[in-house]
């Protein structure tokens, strides 16, 4: 039976039935599908992100077991009473994906300090001030599992993305560094790191340029891009008690990009 299901809980091991996931920049793209995918497999999901009208059509989408809370992850002090309001509403706060991000296309040589700073704001110093607050909840609970959404370029190098590769590169190692302190106190920290997956940002980034898509799908042993489910069944497996022996982890889910000639 212990094979069949999660001799603690006695659910079944890949079901978040009784969680509660908050999910920052949950209103599209990545986010949203990591959020419907959560909420399948019964967990209660809070999507947080700037703009509300996103959010408010994410939750109709997703129905009765989503909500959210209009909040920017770069007010670091705000980071708390987020937590706060969200622990309120929906109950204690058991699995955090730090999704959102901000994207800066532009030559290394071009790219200034302040340009730098407001990625890593938003990548790093975001994530690090709700790590922070919710941290101590799921540690009382000796019960807890954070994820970061990495990238391709924390794995390998990408031309004109230099602050975005060095947030995700910095997420990657928070992730080392956190699991190591909080995994033996009952939390765990892993990462996805997504290939090309089709979304309304990568189709704009494609549109006109046919030898950028050409060359990544060269590059894909699959030979295709990823849905935006594909990360959110991998964030399933990664917070549920499937994966409960799965901590410090980097999972790329890329079509075997990062593996390819």
């Amino acid at each position: 039976m212990a094979i069949l299901n999660d001799a603690t809980t006695g659910r079944l091991p890949f079901s978040l039935a009784g969680e509660t996931a908050l999910i920052t920049g949950g209103g599209t793209g990545i986010g949203l599908a990591i959020a419907q995918c959560l909420a399948l497999a019964g967990a209660r999901v809070v999507l947080t992100g700037r703009r509300e009208e996103p959010l408010r059509r994410a939750v109709a989408e997703i129905g009765s077991a989503a909500g959210y809370v209009v909040h920017d992850v770069t007010v670091l002090d705000q980071a708390p009473l987020l937590v706060r309001q969200v622990e309120e509403h929906y109950g204690p706060v058991s699995i955090l994906v730090n999704n959102a991000g901000i994207h800066l296309k532009k030559p290394a040589l071009q790219t200034t300090e302040t340009e730098f700073l407001e990625v890593f704001q938003t990548h790093i110093l975001g994530a690090h001030a709700l790590i922070r607050a919710v941290a101590p909840g799921m540690i009382e609970r000796r019960q807890g599992s954070i994820l970061f959404v990495a990238s391709m370029a924390s794995l390998f190098g990408i031309p004109q993305v230099i602050a975005y590769t060095a947030a995700k590169s910095a997420c990657v190692g928070m992730v080392r560094g956190l699991a190591t302190e909080l995994s033996p106190l009952g939390v765990r920290v892993n990462a996805i790191a997504p290939g090309w997956i089709e979304t309304e940002m990568s189709r704009q980034a494609m549109r006109g340029d046919p030898a950028r898509e050409q060359k990544i799908l060269s590059r894909t042993p699959l030979g295709r891009f990823g849905e935006p489910a594909d990360i959110g069944w991998a964030a399933v497996y990664l917070c549920s008690s499937a994966g409960r022996f799965v901590t410090g982890v980097v999972l790329p889910v890329d079509g075997g990009v990062s593996i390819g000639f």
